[in-house]
């Protein structure tokens, strides 16, 4: 055992993810970040930033409205699936750090954020809007900056909602000759 371990901190694999959480929290600390994280974690609240971008190229696009509608229709699909494993899951969120922002559920895994953030990213991307890729970033970072997510409950989410979106690119795809 590691003479200089800090006992509130898991050992193994977990403990990664806790000094993850503990330096990007700590980069909290400024201002500036600590604006930005919390702007963007409630921009993703409930996938509400996707929906709408999507609902407003949808009403922009006419020629391709279907397309976006089912971009956006993935996205919720995603949303409403990590949700509910989190349900099942139900691994709670880090207790080591102090959260930036409020959460409505106290578990953390996998972050539906980054899921709705992830599915949007690459179906939107898709119809091209690339500059939704660095946007669905951020706001995936933000949540581990704000301390209420661990990077693998954000990896998991991302990678069920680009699994959601890249399942439905066709669908996506065959909403822009209906």
């Amino acid at each position: 055992m590691d003479d200089h371990h800090d006992p509130r901190l898991p050992l193994g694999p977990r403990a990664l993810d806790h000094r993850i959480v503990t330096a990007l929290r700590a980069c909290g600390a400024n201002p500036r970040v600590a604006g930005a994280a919390r702007a963007l974690s409630r921009a993703g609240e409930h996938g509400a930033l996707w929906f709408a971008a999507g609902f407003t190229a949808a009403a922009a696009d006419r020629p391709r409205r279907r397309a976006w509608l089912r971009g956006t229709a993935l996205t919720a699909g995603a949303h409403a699936a990590s949700s509910g494993l989190k349900r099942v899951v139900r691994r709670p969120r880090p207790a080591h750090v102090e959260p930036l922002v409020g959460t409505r559920c106290r578990h953390s895994f996998p972050s539906s954020h980054a899921a709705s953030s992830a599915a949007a990213a690459l179906a939107f991307a898709a119809l091209g809007a690339p500059a939704a890729v660095p946007l669905a970033a951020a706001v995936c970072l933000s949540r581990v900056v704000a301390g209420v997510h661990y990077p693998s409950d954000v990896a998991a989410g991302a990678a069920l909602g680009a699994l959601t979106a890249g399942l439905g690119l066709r669908w996506i795809r065959e909403g822009t000759r209906d």
